[in-house]
């Protein structure tokens, strides 16, 4: 029987269903074969039929329709809906059998944005969805899918139709998206892998894994970031795969003319977003997954960790240790032993008898106190915690509704499913009297999360997921993510207008919303500082800007001089944290000695002056969605050479960092992009778009600012808290063309600025070979105390005679030295300065 033809056995058929059941004067009379060819298995063999699970292919399209702003499309079984959400973004999700899943995401809190326009076209051969800037095409004949600019360029197509297999075993589907690989195309992101910065080449897989001591190359690891960046042609454009199930990704490896991503489970969703530069396209990701919100500045500082410091005496003395070497630091951290057996929420009287009073003593000189958390609560009638979680019924269960157990720290646990919105309110709750004792910050580890001998949770562990259920393969890689949500959304209701600061080891995408990351048990080996320096700006990349590593290794033991150029590295760090393992020697910044004591110093000071433009580039990222650290490739795509750099970066868009990466190493090639570049240290100016062979001795790192860049600095302080600014230092920096800059500031730890409550500062800088000009335009209602800046222009080509500020002539003396710097004081209320030869 011919597949269009009606089978008069379907329900569907049209026949009159009123006609006399035993006239069978129009009785059809049906073959064997015709039987089997309908899928009609016989009674006593109910084998026969039956066919085997294969991979099924979308066919072609028969029929499509508009809901708003969605198209669904069908080739009769299954269904494609396309989605607008917004000009430069178009969401493809398949369903096999047509019925979708319930439009649900713990990585996209508001899908539709503002979209201008839209339209759709019935052509001859495919179908059209567009915008004003992207057009989503669907081919009739084949069902396959392609992306095109506007200049009728293909950004993105099928390889394959989409396609699915049966998982027997779970149910649901594995699915699949198979698509073009050009022999130039390259790939970024995907989170925090410990690899080379181009993706061509590799194949990854996504699953939150406690990897102690992870090697290079070593996948998956903790956070499961399934988002890349493709780069072709001097173009990008991004695939964000929003599954949380396992996920896995072929970048060109077992066939370099094809890119393949997939899942074990779900819907196959993806979010096409349209370039055409790298940075729209981590922006326009952000704006769907959301941005890091604004942290205290105090957590911009440097913070001091290890497994453990305890007990009381000892943490003292290490606070003690700070003030009196004059090496600034803001936050002192508390591990597991600062609680009673490991358990949550708990301290240990023997080891902190009167924590209150301690943390008092830690914050009146200048410490905040950061403790850890862990998500497996120890099963003991005796523990409140364990308690209130049992009669509430807040611990995870099995399939066959036994309660989930697994051996952590405390021994045998059981774990809060933070998938239920009521759980999370709960654990939220639970830091009122951490916060009360004074407690500032909160760091959640285990959260992948990780059981001692079976490595992770079994998946028939059911999960309520807001009210959408689904079993541990779902909700694994949201596990340390929605952990970490209940985390921050306690402290923020608790700490009332305070900004949390919280830290998580597991995420998904979308976690950069409630907490910072830093990339887990690394090793004190030249290697991890590499691997370091590439996740950080991978997981910039990726939509998680507010990273760090353990400064130094977690585990092993660093010489002298890695420790130094870690701390080197740490300064540029979003996240500036050092960290060990308990079974290794003690690492503080005076650990080796006073040569390289006051190196490490010298550097950590230097990251106190930078805090208000380091703090400014947070703003930046939180309002506007740019990366904190921007890889070298991102910031000249058009290079190809330079899809292949991945030991430099700029920490925002004005300071290129280059750290030294190699044992012994004093010297080393720095690729500057193109434009003019004042070293930070001597203030000489190098020509962008070439290298450099530039000095690094032990006490110095290649440190380099873009010209007509507006630098804030303040003085060196013990801690952020410590110094009222009573004057504003900016390094200006000589350009021949028209540079912007600019400067945020506001209380530092509340949210004010979400009423407009801060001050954003925008700086135009030009010159020519007789004159520089800056003018300064302000926004916001902050209004600091302070009343006076004082300017210092760097590599003025000439000597200035006279300088006018707003029409007026300044009066006081020009110094103008031999490193070309002329330094003025002005008050902060200054719209527009002139220099002339």
């Amino acid at each position: 029987m011919n597949k269009n033809e009606q089978n008069p056995l379907d329900n569907n058929a049209d026949i009159d269903i009123n006609k006399d059941l035993n006239d069978t004067s129009e009785h059809i009379e049906v073959s064997v074969d015709e039987l089997d060819d309908a899928d009609i298995q016989h009674v006593n063999n109910p084998i026969v039929g039956l066919k085997p699970i294969v991979k099924e292919f979308l066919g072609s399209v028969k029929e499509v329709r508009q809901e708003n702003n969605k198209f669904i499309f069908t080739d009769g079984a299954a269904s494609v809906e396309v989605r607008v959400v917004s000009d430069e973004i178009i969401r493809v999700r398949m369903a096999p059998h047509s019925v979708f899943l319930d439009d649900f995401s713990y990585a996209v809190p508001l899908l539709d944005q503002k979209v201008a326009v839209f339209n759709f076209k019935d052509e001859k051969t495919y179908y059209s969805v567009s915008t004003n800037t992207v057009t989503c095409r669907i081919n009739k004949e084949n069902f396959l899918i392609s992306f095109v600019d506007n200049d009728n360029n293909i950004t993105n197509e099928d390889y394959l139709a989409m396609h699915w297999e049966e998982n027997a075993k779970f149910g649901g589907y594995y699915v699949y998206c198979t698509k073009k690989s050009d022999p130039d195309e390259s790939y970024f992101g995907l989170g925090d892998k410990p690899t080379d910065l181009n993706l061509r080449g590799k194949r990854l897989q996504n699953w939150n894994s406690d990897t102690y001591s992870f090697a290079k190359h070593q996948d998956p690891l903790y956070r499961s970031i399934p988002f890349f960046i493709s780069l072709k042609e001097g173009n990008a454009h991004g695939i964000f795969l929003d599954n949380t199930f396992k996920t896995h990704f072929d970048f060109a490896q077992e066939d370099p003319t094809k890119l393949s991503f997939w899942a074990d489970g779900g819907e196959l969703q993806y979010y096409y977003i349209h370039g055409p530069k790298m940075m729209d396209v981590v922006k326009r990701y952000n704006s769907i997954t959301g941005t890091h919100q604004l942290p205290p500045i105090w957590a911009l500082g440097y913070h001091q960790c290890r497994w453990s410091y305890y007990p009381e005496s000892k943490v003292k003395d290490l606070a003690y240790q700070f003030r009196s070497r004059k090496i600034p630091c803001d936050a002192l951290y508390l591990d597991i032993d600062y609680m009673d057996g490991y358990r949550c929420f708990t301290w240990n009287k023997k080891y902190f008898p009167n924590p209150k009073k301690m943390i008092k003593e830690l914050s009146d000189d200048g410490f905040k106190t950061v403790v850890i958390i862990d998500p497996g609560i120890k099963v003991d009638d005796n523990y409140w915690v364990f308690k209130e979680g049992k009669e509430n019924k807040y611990f995870c269960r099995r399939s066959d509704d036994y309660f989930m157990e697994g051996h952590v720290w405390p021994g045998r646990c059981q774990f809060p499913d933070f998938t239920n919105p009521e759980v999370r309110t709960w654990w939220g709750g639970l830091f009122k009297e951490l916060v009360e004792v004074g407690v500032a910050g909160v760091w959640n580890d285990m959260n992948e999360p990780a059981v001692f001998g079976s490595g992770t949770f079994p998946d028939d562990v059911r999960h309520q997921f807001d009210g959408h259920r689904g079993s541990h393969r779902k909700a694994h890689n949201v596990y340390g993510m929605q952990m970490v949500r209940a985390t921050y959304d306690g402290l923020k209701k608790i700490q009332k207008n305070k900004r949390p600061f919280t830290i998580t080891r597991a995420g998904y995408s979308g976690v950069q919303r409630y907490s910072c990351v830093w990339t887990g048990d690394n090793v004190a080996s030249w290697e991890h500082l590499k691997i370091g320096s590439l996740q950080m700006q991978r997981l910039s990349m990726s939509g998680l800007p507010f990273a760090g590593t353990d400064i130094g290794g977690f585990s092993g033991e660093p010489t002298g001089e890695l420790f130094t150029r870690w701390i080197q590295l740490g300064v540029f760090s979003p996240f500036m944290r050092a960290h060990s393992a308990g079974d290794t020697a003690e690492r503080e910044p005076w650990s080796f000695g006073k040569e390289l004591e006051d190196i490490n110093r010298k550097f950590i000071e230097l990251r106190y002056k930078l805090l208000p433009y380091i703090y400014s580039a947070f703003w930046e990222h939180h309002r506007y969605g740019f990366p904190i650290l921007r890889p070298i490739v991102m910031l000249e795509q058009e290079n190809a050479d330079n899809k292949f750099r991945e030991d430099e970066f700029t920490f925002g868009d004005k300071i290129l960092v280059c750290p030294i990466l190699d044992e012994g190493a004093t010297s080393r090639n720095v690729y500057m992009p193109k434009g003019n570049w004042y070293d930070y240290w001597t203030h000489e100016m190098y020509e962008g778009g070439q290298e450099h062979l530039i000095q690094a001795p032990l006490d110095s790192m290649p440190i380099f600012v873009k010209a007509g860049s507006v630098i804030p600095e303040y003085p060196v302080m013990q801690h952020t808290n410590e110094i009222e600014i009573d004057e504003l230092k900016f390094q200006i920096y000589y350009s021949d063309c028209e540079v912007n800059s600019f400067q945020f500031e506001d209380h530092g730890d509340t949210f004010g600025y979400e009423q407009d409550i801060y001050l954003e500062r925008k700086f135009i800088v030009n010159g020519d070979k007789k004159s520089m000009t800056i003018k300064k335009s302000v926004e916001g209602l902050f209004n600091p105390r302070y009343e006076t800046y004082d300017l210092k222009f760097i590599g003025l080509p000439f000597k200035p005679s006279k300088i006018i500020i707003d029409g007026v002539d300044f009066k006081g003396e020009i110094f103008f030295d031999n490193l070309k710097r002329v330094r003025i004081n002005v008050s902060k209320y200054f719209k527009y300065i002139q220099i002339l030869k």
